[in-house]
């Protein structure tokens, strides 16, 4: 009977993510095609290809990056964006949001990095993001300090995170992308790396 037990949740957990993710791409495509289609009505009618809306959607969605890249549009873009950085709660949201798409952005590659964080004479290490190479800019206290880096620590199942500003030469780069990082550091690095097989 245990067997069973093992057999089952073992298919439960392989079909689960397999699933959830299918739905959530499906209700994604399906909103996107939606809304796109419902834009474009009034230009084209009754015309319609399989498709058409997702096409029209990743235009949009293109035409607004090149858009926003403009200096004028930029600063028009921040004036939209003025409730959404001035509401108590919204702007909570809202900051936390942007700053952490804006991480995953087109940047300077070297301030996307992942380390292994480990104090001297300590053997503890600790897999963080590098999200700052140098902390110019920062408000005094922080931006005095020097040779330091900004490295964030994000914890399991992404419940929260700390940023810690620590000497460079505590830590060493991993050969993992920022990816694959976020994807470990969610579920607690439980997976088995893609050259290892599972027992």
């Amino acid at each position: 009977m245990n067997r069973i037990y093992q057999y089952f949740f073992r298919g439960l957990i392989t079909f689960l993510p397999l699933a959830l993710t299918v739905y959530v791409l499906f209700l994604f495509v399906r909103w996107t095609e939606n809304t796109a289609m419902a834009m474009v009505r009034p230009l084209i009618g009754d015309f319609y290809l399989p498709g058409l809306g997702i096409a029209l959607g990743a235009a949009l969605i293109l035409a607004l990056g090149f858009l926003v890249s403009l200096p004028i549009t930029s600063r028009l873009f921040s004036w939209v964006e003025l409730p959404f950085t001035n509401l108590p709660v919204v702007k909570s949201i809202y900051s936390s949001l942007k700053n952490f798409a804006d991480y995953f952005s087109p940047h300077d590659q070297d301030a996307q990095q992942v380390v292994l964080l480990q104090m001297p004479g300590q053997e503890l290490g600790i897999v963080g993001l590098v999200t700052r190479q140098s902390l110019k800019g920062l408000p005094p206290g922080l931006s005095d300090l020097d040779n330091r880096v900004a490295v964030y620590l994000p914890m399991g199942y992404m419940i929260g995170g700390y940023t810690v500003f620590v000497p460079r030469s505590w830590t060493s780069p991993i050969d993992m992308s920022v990816e694959e990082a976020m994807r470990s550091a969610l579920i607690a690095f439980m997976a088995s790396s893609k050259g290892e097989k599972s027992a």
